[in-house]
């Protein structure tokens, strides 16, 4: 990594944790009393409860990725990694907390980072053939979208880059950003993750990379994610119905939806929630995605990917921890229902479909559409 983080003070984003206003003797006095006290202080500090913690340091060390030094045990090594990323603290912080040098610091962020990447692939699982319980067990859901394996969107996370750089990175509203594709399940799982796209690519082109390069997005014959109208509706991908008005309530201002379309894109909107809920929880446990780190740009590509790959397996681990309680639960319509009802409908929103890049014949299209109208 290069050390020009280590000459910037302070911290970005989030506020330190209580623990690094107590001066300590250094970071493996830290790591020892987070560890042998309550599991949610490891939490709370690492981002991760005491037994996903002390398995993670397992896995890596098991794999011949990290190994104990002379100075910092394996354990210390993955703390001072997670603790970076999980409060979004610059190298200077983490020094004057671990007692270590930058270069210490930066050595370990990135071994622990490569070693992670190295297993990422293990907490990544496509999607299976049985019906998600989140549809089986809903009668809003099924078996209208029984063959729906889950959604698939983009999240633009903040980038740092140098100046000839970034006009491919700024995003249709001016900021820096890459833009990130997702393929999650319903139970808040990631099955794919595709990051490192500028950010003026437009989501489309970055899906069709997705399906098209060697580790590439696989939908299962016969089934399909659901996507938002950044997207057209095409095999494996089924789209909301363009210009058809669509309320969270089934009765919003006492009316239900008007037609099959329109009920159609109310569900397809309670279920694609998913996306948001888990960008949600992503972000709450590692709040360094939500600024810019000052990391070369391969190493801020890496750090995406990680922190999916780590949300995979404390998900594994740990699935009701008190990050993933905050999201994994529909809000969205108890939220709407609250509402007083709307006097006026909104009008509709006339939208174009997008444009296509990705090679379809006019068969395979219209089986899609077929398909669409079928579900409706």
């Amino acid at each position: 990594m290069e050390n020009s983080d280590d000459e910037k003070d302070g911290v970005f984003g989030n506020c330190m944790p209580k623990e690094l206003s107590i001066s300590l003797t250094n970071g493996t006095k830290f790591v020892d009393e987070v560890l042998r006290g309550p599991s949610d202080r490891c939490l709370e500090n690492f981002r991760m409860d005491k037994h996903a913690f002390y398995k993670l340091c397992d896995i890596l060390q098991g794999k011949g990725l990290l190994r104990h030094t002379n100075r910092i045990k394996i354990e210390e090594q993955l703390a001072i990694f997670l603790f970076i990323i999980g409060h979004n603290l610059r190298t200077r912080a983490v020094q004057e907390l671990f007692r270590y040098s930058g270069e210490t610091i930066s050595r370990h962020f990135n071994n622990v980072l490569n070693a992670i990447m190295a297993i990422s692939l293990d907490f990544f699982q496509p999607p299976g053939s049985d019906i998600p319980p989140e549809i089986l067990e809903d009668p809003r859901f099924y078996p209208y979208f029984k063959d729906c394996v889950g959604a698939v969107d983009r999240i633009h996370i903040p980038v740092m880059v140098g100046i000839d750089e970034q006009g491919p990175f700024r995003n249709k509203n001016g900021q820096l950003s890459q833009n990130v594709l997702v393929a999650c399940s319903f139970d808040l799982r990631f099955h794919y993750v595709l990051a490192g796209w500028e950010g003026s690519a437009s989501d489309l082109r970055v899906l069709n990379s997705a399906l098209t390069r060697r580790n590439k997005l696989q939908v299962p014959e016969g089934k399909y994610y659901l996507v938002d109208s950044k997207y057209a509706n095409m095999p494996g991908f089924i789209a909301p119905y363009n210009g058809v008005l669509c309320h969270l309530n089934e009765f919003v201002g006492g009316y239900p939806p008007r037609d099959s379309r329109e009920l159609f894109n109310q569900r397809h909107l309670l279920l694609r929630n998913v996306t948001d809920r888990i960008f949600g929880a992503l972000k709450a446990r590692f709040p360094i995605l939500m600024s810019a780190p000052p990391y070369p740009l391969q190493t801020q590509v890496k750090l995406v990917v990680a922190a999916c790959a780590l949300h995979n397996y404390i998900r594994r681990e740990k699935p009701d921890d008190w990050i993933f309680k905050m999201h994994e639960h529909d809000n969205t319509l108890q939220m709407e229902e609250s509402l007083p009802p709307l006097e006026v409908e909104p009008p509709i929103m006339q939208v174009e479909s997008p444009a296509l890049d990705i090679a379809f014949d006019t068969e395979q299209l219209e089986f899609s559409s077929q398909l669409r109208d079928s579900i409706a």
